[in-house]
């Protein structure tokens, strides 16, 4: 088969590779659509992956081709979304069926061969059945779709609250929406570019670049990773206020002193969120794929490109150098 195979920190090829070779309890999946994440980008040509060479990309949606088990076989031919965390199933947040926060986690595409090829191997309890009605490009979705989810979820939004999202990117785009749809009154997305007004707009969302003076949220989602973003995040919190660091950090962080007393004298919530919850009827990734059957959550309108699975290279340099404006870009493959 045909992959897109990361040899070192930079150092991606598409070349040939083994077919994968089933473990008892898992499928093959034909990837047909697969997302780049904006952590592909510095895990390709800055950190890597846990060990070389690997097939990046964990949110991708295929057809189930075989089956190691016999047992398994109604799977094959079904399309499916896949939850690429595989938890070890016997850590204590694992036996709380608590698997986002599993301590001896694998993981398909960083720590294992992922979505960016022709053929991959996931467990068969991590498929996920898609409608008719969710085409393999939302599949493709369903796992940032569920991330924006949970963040928004330990947000403990109320019915009516004011809420601002910093960041313009899909995930920030999706949990406004999320915010929005779970009761919020008031969901203000906060970039820096005129740009994104018509995007955000199209998402039913309120935008603004700057904040009027004094203007702040009961609760904030800090959804780019940046120093500046978890300051402008932490500034915009109302007194009592719960704010979400959802963005991957680019970097060590240190607070000013002054940022560090608002915490304090403000009463301020800072809670982590880390991937999405799975594996039960409430899961977010149940929520994910309920909403988009529906027509809930407008995934279609974040995906600014749709491109040739051969074209990954080019997708990764649009979002590592921004040689043009951006928000999802979809393989389809």
């Amino acid at each position: 088969m045909k992959a897109f195979v990361l040899h070192g920190v930079g150092d991606l090829r598409h070349e040939e590779y083994p077919l994968p070779q089933l473990e008892p309890g898992w499928a093959l999946v034909k990837v047909l659509a697969a997302g780049i994440c904006s952590s592909d980008v510095p895990r390709i040509f800055e950190k890597g992956t846990y060990h070389f060479p690997t097939i990046p990309g964990h949110e991708f949606s295929g057809r189930v081709e075989a089956v190691a088990d016999e047992k398994d076989s109604r799977w094959v031919g079904k399309h499916v979304g896949v939850f690429p965390l595989i938890p070890c199933r016997n850590c204590p947040s694992c036996r709380q069926g608590q698997y986002e926060t599993c301590s001896n986690y694998d993981y398909i595409g960083s720590r294992r061969d992922g979505g960016f090829a022709d053929y991959t191997a996931v467990p068969v309890w991590n498929l996920v059945e898609l409608p008719e009605t969710v085409s393999d490009i939302q599949g493709a979705l369903l796992e940032p779709a569920a991330v924006a989810l949970h963040a928004v979820k330990r947000a403990e939004i109320f019915q009516g609250a004011r809420v601002c999202v910093v960041g313009t990117g899909a995930i920030g785009l999706l949990a406004g929406q999320w915010a929005r749809h779970l009761g919020a009154g008031h969901v203000i997305v906060k970039g820096r570019k005129e740009a994104k007004r018509p995007l955000v707009r199209q998402c039913g969302l309120e935008y603004m670049t700057r904040c009027s003076e004094g203007e702040e949220f009961d609760r904030v989602i800090e959804a780019v990773g940046s120093a500046q973003a978890l300051e402008e995040s932490l500034m915009l919190a109302a007194p009592g206020g719960r704010l979400v660091l959802m963005g991957n950090p680019d970097g060590s962080r240190t607070l000013s002193q002054d940022l560090y007393w608002r915490i304090l004298r403000r009463q301020l919530t800072l809670t982590g969120t880390w991937n999405s919850s799975y594996g039960e009827e409430k899961s977010d990734w149940s929520a994910a794929l309920g909403a988009m059957a529906s027509g809930v959550l407008r995934t279609d309108i974040v995906v600014s490109h749709v491109m040739q699975g051969t074209e990954l290279q080019r997708g990764l340099d649009i979002m590592k150098n921004k040689t043009e404006p951006f928000c999802k870009i979809v393989l389809k493959l």
